[in-house]
Parts: C-alpha cells; sequence; structure tokens
C-alpha cells in the first residue's frame, strides 16, 4: 500500500512539474517575441495592435483616422465641415466607415530582386492606422480631379468607406513634423515627410522608387525609405522596392 501511494505521489510530482515547464516556455515564447519588436513601431498609435508573427510585423487596423473630417456623419464627434486651403474641394459621396484591416509586413526588409507594381488599395499603413495609396485614382488615372474631394488633412473615403491618404497626410505632419516617420509600406521599409536634415526633398532627390538610403532619427545606421514630396508619386513611385508582405481586409 505504502509503495502504492509513493508511485502515485511521484506522478503527481511529475505532472506538475512538466505543467511548470510547459508555462515558462510559453511566457518565454511571448517574451522573446514582444521583445523583437523594433522600437519604431511604437510610434503608431494604441489603435493600431502590433504583433510578431515569425518573419513579418503584424499590424492590425480599423482604418479609423484620429483627426476630424467632412466624411464623418454630421452627428459623429469627429464630423468637421472642410476649413482647407483648396477653393475646388468637392465632397465625394462617401462616408467614412470601420474597416478590418490586418497589414504583414518584413520585420526585416530586403530590397527584392524583382520589384512589383504597387496596388491599388492599401499599399502600406500610417502610424495612425490609415492605409496609404499609391499616386493613381479608380482605373490607374492621374489624382488631377480626385485631389479635389481631399478632406483638409488629404485624406477621403472610396465607395465602401475606406479612409485613406493619397498624398501627406497632414494631420500626422502638422502634429508630428514634416521629417516624421509617416507609416510603413507592405514592403517594410519606412515613409518619412518631405522634410531631410532641415531641406524639402524633391523627387529629383529620390530614385524610382521614389526613396533612397540615408540615415533617419528612428535608423542612425541608415536604412532605405521612401519620401513624401508634393508632386507625384507623391509616396511611391514605379512599385515596391522591397518584396511587399499582403493586407487583407
Amino acid at each position: 500500500m505504502k509503495q502504492a501511494i509513493f508511485r502515485a505521489w511521484v506522478l503527481l510530482l511529475g505532472t506538475v512539474l512538466v505543467m511548470l515547464s510547459c508555462k515558462k516556455d510559453n511566457v518565454s515564447t511571448t517574451t522573446s517575441a514582444t521583445a523583437s519588436l523594433p522600437d519604431v513601431f511604437k510610434q503608431f498609435n494604441t489603435s493600431v495592435t502590433i504583433s510578431v508573427e515569425g518573419n513579418y510585423v503584424v499590424l492590425k487596423s480599423n482604418g479609423i483616422p484620429d483627426h476630424k473630417s467632412p466624411y464623418f456623419a454630421s452627428g459623429n464627434a469627429q464630423y468637421e465641415a472642410y476649413n482647407g486651403s483648396n477653393p475646388n474641394f468637392s465632397k465625394n459621396p462617401n462616408s467614412i466607415q470601420t474597416q478590418n484591416f490586418v497589414f504583414k509586413i518584413p520585420l526585416n526588409p530586403a530590397v527584392a530582386s524583382s520589384h512589383s507594381s504597387t496596388p491599388l488599395g492599401p499599399m502600406g499603413i500610417s502610424i495612425n492606422g490609415v492605409p496609404l495609396y499609391n499616386q493613381y485614382a479608380a482605373g490607374n488615372t492621374p489624382l488631377t480631379n480626385e485631389i479635389n474631394s481631399f478632406d483638409q488633412y488629404n485624406g477621403h473615403p472610396q465607395n465602401s468607406g475606406q479612409y485613406h491618404y493619397h498624398v501627406e497626410p497632414l494631420y500626422i505632419t502638422n502634429t508630428k513634423g514634416r521629417n516624421a516617420l509617416i507609416g510603413f509600406l507592405l514592403d517594410g521599409y519606412p515613409v518619412y515627410g518631405p522634410l531631410e536634415n532641415g531641406s524639402l526633398i524633391t523627387n529629383a532627390q529620390l530614385d524610382i522608387y521614389h526613396g533612397h538610403t540615408a540615415a533617419t532619427a528612428d535608423y542612425p545606421n541608415g536604412i532605405y525609405h521612401y519620401h513624401i514630396t508634393a508632386d507625384a508619386p507623391y509616396i511611391n513611385g514605379n512599385g515596391f522596392y522591397g518584396t511587399p508582405g499582403s493586407v487583407t481586409q
């Protein structure tokens, strides 16, 4: 009888030790994943949920801007009538709707051997969770007319209510500075505002993908990055510099 009781206690102790070991392993894995997230991603606002999955940073966003707009319903606390500087402003018929974005971008971006075109629709994400679009309107047409529907912060929604920026997001650059981090494209490379070292960047200073390699406040050792400029293509040029991840919505 005593031997049976002793064996039972040994089995129970072994089970407890295994459970504690598993729990410890789970905590270590979570801590390691959190620690591997680069500090630069702490600049995203709290509406964006960020995690690391393998070789990707995963960013989840509802796409709602953190500023006011005439594209919110008039009863919404974020509604604000247009008060920008474009005398030709013409509000489009769409309104801002909650989205369900999941962006997966490379944790360690690298130049692509073959550069793919940016899509119509989200090609990146800004630090407030709003998607970044390329330089084209529907049908790959220039933004010549569509630009007149941009609100006072240079964004507008498309027909499913997806608010987005094609050009400089003025709320971000007004509050963070025109040299600030704007966000990331799907290839994992950062996007910065139009100022660098106190000077405005022009298209002539950038490559065909609308970027260059230089040190930034977030990457003092240098990194390839995109810049927003006043002229087309505004954010990105002839495709992604790196290999893009994915976005679902």
